[in-house]
């Protein structure tokens, strides 16, 4: 169960977050999502495939660390090995929400940080402060809500990569077989990535309009990490 409420530095002066990597405090995740604007830095650790979903049917860009649920390989005793995060992951246990103010008269959204209390990463007794004992933000707070606003218009514009891509047909379905070293099989269903023939046959006009948009680059990131599949699967077989 989850318990959304508003953070605020009254009733949550004395909650604590727990900020290590561990599969208790909800790492173990094969995927994450992520959005154009961090492939820079999740293509050097992780392959960047497309999700469809079941729910809604649209489709989002995620980080694979795995092969299957509850199975991220590079999650140890010791805690996560590649150097960088995805920020869907390092958001955890906060979530951004919106709030109705009033300006001069008007009323506008304003966003906020919402917090679960019931996420195995809250605690009162460990951890890091959200707050200074006379009031304020601590740097991790502050850090959060950086994080939560990158997200935040990082997905908008995932979104609108992903309507460019389904403009120009470049997403095809694939299924990825995975075997062990010690015999035992996985095979990834319902994962899409770029269809390469179709990108090769764009025309120069749909090549620059996904230049300018920012989303060409984006889209060779999205191959060029897909070699990182080798690299997961060795961790894999390294662990038995």
């Amino acid at each position: 169960m989850s318990q959304h409420v508003l953070l605020n530095s009254i009733e949550h002066k004395d909650v604590k977050v727990m900020t290590h990597r561990s599969a208790a405090l909800g790492d173990n995740l094969w995927y994450s999502v992520t959005f154009p604007q961090e492939f820079r830095s999740v293509q050097a650790h992780y392959p960047i495939f497309f999700h469809k979903d079941t729910a809604t049917g649209k489709f989002y860009a995620v980080a694979l660390f795995g092969f299957q649920q509850n199975d991220n390989v590079f999650l140890s005793e010791q805690g996560w090995s590649a150097s960088y995060v995805p920020l869907t992951v390092r958001r955890q246990p906060f979530l951004i929400g919106q709030q109705t103010v009033l300006e001069d008269g008007v009323e506008r959204q304003q966003r906020v940080i919402h917090v679960d209390l019931d996420h195995p990463r809250v605690s009162e007794t460990e951890g890091e402060a959200l707050f200074l004992p006379y009031g304020g933000n601590t740097p991790l707070l502050d850090e959060v809500g950086e994080i939560l606003e990158v997200i935040h218009h990082g997905l908008q514009d995932g979104q609108r990569f992903v309507d460019a891509l389904i403009e120009h047909q470049l997403l095809e379905s694939f299924t990825l077989d995975i075997e062990l070293d010690n015999g035992q099989k996985n095979q990834m269903i319902g994962f899409y990535t770029i269809n390469e023939e179709t990108l090769a046959g764009l025309s120069a006009d749909a090549l620059a309009k996904l230049h300018q948009q920012g989303y060409l680059q984006a889209i060779y990131m999205t191959l060029a990490s897909q070699s990182n599949v080798r690299d997961l699967l060795n961790l894999k077989n390294a662990q038995g």
